[in-house]
């Protein structure tokens, strides 16, 4: 069982009799001398949906559920629901609208390296790459002679995702994003 410093985003634990997926996570360390870091997770429920908060010491241990990841690419809208399908075998994962919104951000067609995590071979969540490649659909018009370090201005996809870019980029290049922090990270080969 790993402790609560282990543990990170998309990781799927088992608390309270009920099966709970990291959506995110807070570190706070105490102002005192010695005092254990404290872990502020947020939760998605499996079962019901419900946004659980639970805090947990650095060293306490967390008891983790055995998943699967699967590369998958995007296929199609139906309605309120995302369908993806698994690169292997075909299969297709079905996702609503609103549990993936936030990793909807960096998909499109052409994106690779999404992988769909499951837990006794269902779907519950999507998990991105490091970074994706992405055309910049609208931005303001490049400046000739902006050197690398000058300031930044706002950069528009098609998915609805904003960055800031640096001024020297135009609208229709291709980029990399971190997807983690949402920065840009350079131009796409």
């Amino acid at each position: 069982m790993p402790k609560a410093s282990d543990i990170k985003k998309g990781f799927a634990v088992s608390l309270n009799g009920k099966v709970l997926l990291v959506k995110d996570f807070d570190i706070t360390t105490p102002g005192g001398r010695g005092g254990a870091k404290i872990y502020k997770f947020r939760f998605k429920d499996l079962a019901t949906g419900a946004k659980v908060e639970e805090s947990f010491k650095s060293d306490e241990m967390l008891e983790t559920v055995e998943m699967t990841k699967r590369q998958v690419m995007f296929s199609y809208i139906d309605g309120e629901e995302y369908i993806f399908m698994d690169n292997e075998d075909y299969s297709q994962y079905t996702f609503n609208q609103g549990d993936i919104k936030d990793e909807l951000l960096f998909i499109t067609e052409e994106t690779l390296g999404v992988q769909a995590v499951l837990i006794n071979g269902s779907a519950v969540a999507i998990e991105l790459p490091a970074s994706v490649d992405m055309v910049i659909e609208e931005t303001d018009p490049s400046i000739k002679g902006a050197s690398a370090s000058a300031r930044t201005k706002p950069a528009r996809f098609a998915t609805g995702l904003t960055v800031q870019v640096p001024e020297y980029i135009a609208s229709g290049e291709k980029i990399k994003i971190n997807t983690t922090d949402c920065k840009f990270m350079g131009r796409a080969d």
